[in-house]
């Protein structure tokens, strides 16, 4: 089911709840790989805990330390603004500059007039700018310019006293609490490292998982995995892939038992035929023989369309498949009967199946078409991911009630076109056996020749 179809199915069911809605987004944008999934679980709530510890450290931890740290400067410099409105002298002045300097970190000097620059623009982010001016004007209360702009380790600061401006440098280290960033670094260079360690550790977890699909699938087409499987990873996952072996072993051991109990069947019967055949060879011709005869051959019918399908059931290893040979084979049938056959092919000729038993599915479908049709038209599309082939004829066609039924084992269809003249009705349950065992599946639609179209899809 697309995207598409999962969308109008959800609306289809009625209008839903904000919840619901959000889910659904979530659900259809979300990555839909078990790895992808489990990185996931792993990184969101490591960035959400971070997160939040990062924004209760900056809230509390750096807040608080930046304001104790203006705070004390401050008092330092209306500890100095009380010493010079105290002892105003200019000899008392150069002393109060010098204790400021060497006791306070505090580099001090007058200007004359009262005239302050244009205040200067805000940055976006400093909580420095914001609590030194507050603390400037609870503590000193007096008209006052800053500037804790730029990249300088200082932070001037301009206080008006009578006629004077006092100018002052104050170290940036000691007003803000400028050395956070390393908790910043340290949090996320850990997080970092924490991820990539999940991604290797995950990475080996999910890979036995990923070798489990890849087996069931290759056993769905009737394949083999490359290398062999074996149960490895987590104890939950090895559990699983027993349970996969056991299943498939109990699957082919059913398969061989059935293959052989057909063939052993068929061969048996085939002996008791033959010496029929003798038999009414030995009695001689005569008219009352004749339905005998034809009851001989249609005996002989029926048992090679029983061993057809035992053989459709023998293990085949996969392998090469020419279908530009193949298909010149089928066209040299066809006009060897007067039949029209076109055939093309888009992509590559060479497919990765079973040969003969593909070999055995595409002559099954095209000799029914001959048989009933004087122009087949085939169609190969190989892509990375599936073959489909197309037959379209212009024959009587099937029912459309029909064609689920025709590959029934031994459905015989009697209208307008039977797809097994020997009788069996075991000629289309073969070809989509076939194709089953490769993973894929033959269904039969409506031909633009006017009569039947069949189409071939396996994976590859």
């Amino acid at each position: 089911m697309t995207l598409f179809d999962q969308i109008r199915r959800d609306r289809e069911k009625g209008p839903a709840t904000g919840f619901a809605v959000a889910t659904r987004w979530l659900r259809y944008r979300l990555p839909t790989g078990l790895f992808a999934r489990s990185i996931l679980i792993i990184i969101l709530p490591m960035l959400i805990l971070q997160t939040v510890v990062a924004f209760v450290f900056m809230e509390r931890h750096w807040q608080l330390v930046t304001e104790r740290l203006s705070a004390a400067v401050t008092r330092d410099i209306s500890a100095v603004i009380e010493l010079l409105d105290r002892y105003p002298g200019a000899e008392d002045f150069d002393q109060i500059v010098d204790v400021a300097a060497s006791r306070l970190n505090l580099i001090v000097s007058r200007e004359p007039g009262t005239e302050l620059p244009p205040p200067r623009p805000r940055p976006f982010f400093s909580i420095l700018d914001q609590i030194l001016s507050d603390e400037i004007e609870r503590q000193i209360r007096r008209p006052f310019w800053i500037d804790t702009v730029g990249d300088s380790r200082l932070v001037e600061i301009r206080i008006v006293l009578g006629d004077n401006t006092l100018r002052i440098l104050a170290r940036r280290s000691e007003a803000y609490a400028s050395n956070t960033h390393i908790f910043l670094v340290w949090m996320v260079s850990t997080a970092l490292v924490l991820i990539v360690i999940s991604i290797l550790f995950l990475r080996g977890q999910i890979r036995p998982i990923l070798a489990l699909a890849d087996a069931a699938e290759s056993f769905g087409k009737g394949q083999r995995p490359p290398g062999g499987f074996s149960p490895r990873g987590a104890d939950e996952v090895r559990r699983a892939g027993l349970a996969f072996i056991l299943m498939r072993e109990r699957i082919e051991r059913q398969i061989e038992q059935r293959t052989a109990m057909l063939a052993g069947v068929s061969h048996d019967l085939r002996t008791i035929l033959t010496r029929f055949r003798l038999q009414l060879a030995l009695t001689g011709d005569g008219p009352e023989l004749d339905s005998l005869n034809q009851d001989v051959d249609d005996m002989q019918s029926m048992l090679e369309g029983y061993l057809e399908f035992a053989k459709g059931e023998i293990e085949e290893d996969v392998g090469c498949l020419d279908l530009t040979v193949l298909f010149s084979k089928l066209d040299d049938d066809f006009a060897l009967h007067g039949k029209t056959l076109t055939w093309r092919i888009e992509g590559e000729s060479t497919v990765q199946v079973r040969p003969n038993a593909f070999a055995r599915l595409v002559t099954n479908l095209a000799s029914n078409a001959r048989r009933y049709a004087n122009t087949l038209e085939i169609v190969a599309r190989q892509t990375p991911k599936w073959l489909v082939v197309t037959f379209d004829d212009d024959g009587p066609g099937i029912p459309a009630d029909s064609r689920d039924d025709v590959f029934k084992p031994f459905f015989r269809l009697d209208e307008a076109r039977n797809l097994d003249a020997s009788g069996t009705g075991l000629g289309l349950a073969i070809a989509r056996d076939i194709a089953r065992s490769h993973g894929g599946n033959v269904v039969l639609e409506d031909s633009h020749l006017g009569g039947l179209r069949a189409v071939i899809r396996v994976p590859l």
